[in-house]
């Protein structure tokens, strides 16, 4: 075939119709007689607006299923199918047809005498190459700055329901320094990056089997290992099934042990993949990519707003978002102790579970704190004696140095837009061996790190973390303020 190197993009266009088959209807099958390549045959037929464009048609002597593939990237069911073909060349077109007795095949060549380029001229070809005009190409990036830019689910499912990378979330891997470059003309796929790809550990495994056993630990999760891309790769566009494949095993930098990806939407500005796992089997992965000149890291303000809540409305003014806390776990609950300091009828009722990581947290919406006006968290808290801290429980990890139940409150502030990874540039302020059944007054001062500008999210934490160790608190009066 002359045109091998071009024929990824020849399923950009190609669409089928399909009068399927059904080989258990009729008297006239070769039942349980194996077909033979004599008694298929089929019809290539140029239509009439274009030359380019071929009807093919089953015209065997034996009755069955017939399939096709088209030479040009493409594939069809039915007794008749129509191709695409943009470029010149020899094609070489495969009908096989599937009886009762077996399947066989037969090949014919079809030669286009003359390009036709547009064939290519479509919303999606377009939208993925900025059009034939655009000699350039178009070059896509991770979307980072936006949440949801990379994701984990099932194989089957419509998102990534088990994992969505916040904004900036690998940040500290090479996934946002790989770049592709799509060109109509020639069908062309250019990807560049920094000598690295990015896996979990089975694509490490998969990646040293193929000859690339450079791998190092990222600091976000998982691993960057050694790719240098070709120069210059193809691609396949199929507008019917709505999938891009990349040629010679290419892929978009995280390493999933495929190059076929489904097309979720894709516009202008925006494309959104799916492609399943080959190294992971049941896993489906989601990527977002955007034009590289549109990936400009947003400008959020920071702002002095204070915080206050006292929890004696049904209605908070601050409304903490609980992460695997226990059942009991309410805002507005009777004070059980309304003596001394704090004798409000509402407090907060924080029942740590048996989940190594329970925490409630503040985020603030469309702007980050402005510590050097605003720095210091106070409040009331109550640390109950009945509670059990002696009692050792098991722990996340051997890290892990605390085993048991504290009466102690932690607060922390973090960049929500980290996600999981927002506790590895937090600032943590920990208030430890406090007294029992008598309510305190606390102040955590965070005008160390006034000049800080990332941060958004304000975590408590009662009973320290990384155990499994149960226990009720109480707090009450909370407020973030400059005094």
């Amino acid at each position: 075939m002359k045109n091998i190197f071009k024929t990824g993009a020849l399923a950009l266009l190609s669409f089928f119709v399909m009068t399927s088959c059904d080989p258990q209807q009729g008297s006239d099958y070769a039942l349980g007689a194996l077909p033979t390549s004599d008694q298929l045959d089929f019809t290539v037929t140029p239509t009439a607006a274009k030359a380019n464009v071929i009807d093919f048609a089953n015209n065997s002597k034996l009755k069955g299923v017939a399939t096709w593939d088209l030479g040009n990237g493409t594939k069809a069911k039915g007794e008749t199918a129509k191709g695409s073909f943009p470029f010149k060349g020899e094609y070489t077109v495969t009908l096989t047809l599937y009886t009762t007795g077996g399947s066989t095949s037969i090949t014919k060549k079809v030669t286009i005498v003359n390009d036709d380029m547009s064939l290519l001229n479509t919303p999606m070809y377009n939208s993925l190459t900025g059009g034939a005009a655009n000699l350039n190409g178009k070059t896509w990036v991770f979307d980072q700055y936006h949440d949801g830019h990379f994701g984990v689910g099932p194989f089957d499912a419509t998102s990534p329901s088990w994992w969505s990378c916040p904004a900036e979330g690998k940040t500290r891997s090479c996934l946002y320094t790989q770049e592709f470059t799509f060109t109509q003309v020639g069908v062309k796929m250019v990807w560049k990056n920094n000598g690295f790809v990015y896996s979990n550990g089975p694509g490490v495994t998969a990646l040293a089997a193929l000859g690339h056993t450079n791998s190092v630990a990222a600091l976000d999760g998982d691993f960057d290992i050694g790719f240098v891309p070709k120069a210059t790769y193809t691609f396949a566009l199929n507008e019917v099934d709505k999938t891009i494949t990349l040629s010679d095993g290419a892929f978009f930098g995280h390493f999933a042990g495929t190059s076929t990806y489904q097309i979720v939407s894709i516009s202008d500005t925006e494309m959104y993949l799916k492609c399943v796992s080959t190294v992971e089997p049941g896993n489906g992965w989601w990527y977002r990519l955007i034009p590289k000149e549109l990936n400009i890291k947003p400008i959020v303000p920071t702002r002095a707003v204070a915080l206050s809540e006292n929890f004696e409305s049904a209605k908070n003014k601050v409304n903490f978002v609980a992460q695997d806390m226990g059942t009991h776990t309410i805002a507005n609950y009777s004070n059980p102790a309304p003596v001394g300091i704090n004798t409000s009828a509402k407090v907060y009722l924080y029942e740590k579970s048996d989940n190594f990581y329970s925490n409630i947290s503040y985020t603030a919406t469309g702007y980050k704190f402005d510590l050097s006006s605003l720095n210091k968290v106070h409040m009331k808290v109550f640390i109950p004696s009945f509670n059990d801290y002696n009692t050792v429980f098991n722990t996340a990890g051997s890290w892990v140095t605390i085993n048991k139940l504290q009466s102690q409150v932690a607060v922390k502030l973090q960049n929500n837009g980290l996600g999981g990874n927002a506790y590895t540039t937090q600032t943590e302020i920990v208030k430890t061996n406090l007294a029992k059944d008598t309510w305190l007054d606390l102040t955590f001062d965070f005008s160390t790190v006034a000049g800080r500008v990332d941060y958004d999210k304000i975590v408590i934490q009662f009973g320290a973390e990384g155990h499994a160790a149960p226990g009720i608190f109480f707090f009450d009066d909370f407020s973030f303020t400059n005094q």
